[in-house]
């Protein structure tokens, strides 16, 4: 069986028989979908991998304090600021 690294509300890494639904960038502390173009475009660069993390869900991404990504989750952020979002299920 495959085991994945997650990031948890904390930061910490927690092991994991399922892949995370979310990446993210541990040095920006900004999270997106794991088909978002801009990571895509970081990662063929080379420049992302030893930064990138992943998260079961939105809330833990919230909690550790990461920001949604304004290129694949759009109005996220807006949402969030103005205090009408809700977490996104995955």
């Amino acid at each position: 069986m495959k085991s994945f690294t997650l990031t948890g509300p904390d930061g910490s890494p927690i092991p994991s028989g399922a892949r995370g639904t979310l990446g993210g960038h541990r040095r920006s502390k900004v999270y997106g979908r794991l088909d978002c173009k801009t990571a895509a475009r970081y990662l063929a660069r080379g420049s992302y991998q030893k930064n990138r993390v992943f998260f079961a869900d939105e809330a833990s991404a919230l909690v550790a304090g990461y920001r949604p990504c304004s290129h694949c989750l759009p109005g996220r952020a807006q949402a969030l600021l103005s205090g009408a979002a809700v977490p996104i299920q995955s």
